[in-house]
Formats: C-alpha cells, structure tokens, sequence
C-alpha cells in the first residue's frame, strides 16, 4: 500500500518524464513537488527499495514497470475525478484539479472501474489530458502547440499545457475553450504577439498563450 507522497511522487516524475527520454533529475522532481532536494532523496531510496523507481547518479530517476503501472493508476483516477467533476456536478475546468488531488489516494479500485464506467469510459480529461485506462493503455492524442500552427491555418483546441486554474480563467474570459477553432492571423515582430481569430472573433494574445494551448488541424 503506497502513502499519499509516494503516490505524488510516482505521478510527478511520471508527468516529468512525459517526452523525455532520459531519467529525471531530483532537482526537478523538488521544483515540481516544491520540496527540498534532501526529502527528494529520501524518498527516492523509498521507492528504490519497493522496485517503483531506478536510480543512477548523474542520470537521475526512472520508473520500473510497476513503478509506471502504479503512476498511471493515480493519473486515471485523477483523470476520472475531473470529468466527474465536470460532466456531474457542473464544476468550471479551472476549479476540478484541487478536488481532484484528493480524490486521486482513494484505493478502491472497484469504485474507480465503476466510475468509469458510469462516465461512459472516457478517453480525455476537462483538459484533453489522455486517460489511462484500467490496463494502463493510453489513447495518444496527435497534437501541436498553437504557437506551431502556420499562419493562415486552422486549427481545433484540444488541450492545455499550463493547466493553472489562473490560465484556464483567463482562457474562459476570451472563451477560449476545448472545441473552439482557431486561426492564426499574424504575428507582431515588435513583441512577438499573436493576432488570432477565435470561432468568429479576433484577439491578440502574448506568446505565452500561444505556447500553452494544444491544437489539432483537419
């Protein structure tokens, strides 16, 4: 039975190591979790001892297979909470993360399956975020980042990369949401800003927003 931090722990170097194709530093994992490197090492020979992780001095931290298995176990559940949270109780996208937190450690694997079933078996989160499924397996989402997409191309949001619930706000106050199209219409060489067209409106927004939405074209 894993502990609440282990639990964090596993889900934060499996979120790191998303795209990597090294071992994740502890200084990482510490900047992430908001921790000192020295709790980082504690618990890393922790998860050592129970076979979750490997690690190697100056390639930084892994998971085993059942170290990965055990990630994405927390990260289906969180998953799962969001949509509920969402699609059940009319939460806002920015308010689902924090409960979600919580719910994440119950251990009944019973009420999750029914969950999920309950949900109708989803495949993506509130945020387009890929939801593992009670096997593990994870419907990989073909995506860019806005800021990628050519100018004068269409394109469909399909996800966030800041998931903040400051970012998603701010998402909602131009009604920028999953679903919406977007096109860029040109970008400003002076300070690089963007002027884009959202469904059928226009806004310019900062490089920072453009390098924080997820995209798909036709």
């Amino acid at each position: 039975m894993l502990t609440y931090s282990e639990e964090n722990y596993l889900k934060t170097i499996f979120h790191l190591s998303q795209g990597q194709k090294h071992g994740i530093s502890t200084n990482a994992i510490a900047a992430k979790i908001e921790t000192k490197a020295s709790s980082v090492t504690d618990m890393i020979k922790k998860l050592n001892e129970k076979k979750l992780i490997k690690y190697q001095k100056y390639q930084g931290v892994t998971l085993t297979s059942e170290g990965l298995m055990a990630a994405k176990m927390i990260v289906r559940k969180h998953r799962l909470w969001e949509v509920f949270l969402v699609e059940k109780l009319n939460f806002n996208w920015d308010e689902v993360h924090d409960v979600a937190e919580e719910l994440e450690h119950i251990k009944s694997e019973k009420l999750i399956n029914k969950l999920d079933a309950f949900l109708g078996y989803p495949t993506e989160d509130p945020h387009g975020d890929p939801i593992p499924d009670s096997k593990g397996d994870m419907k990989m989402i073909n995506k860019q980042l806005l800021s990628e997409l050519p100018i004068k191309k269409t394109a469909i949001c399909i996800g966030v990369k800041d998931s903040s619930s400051d970012f998603l706000q701010y998402l909602d106050k131009q009604k920028i949401s999953l679903g919406s199209k977007i096109e860029i219409l040109e970008i400003e060489p002076f300070d690089q800003s963007y002027r884009i067209k959202i469904n059928d409106y226009e806004i310019t927004v900062t490089k920072k927003i453009v390098n924080n939405l997820f995209v798909k074209t036709n």
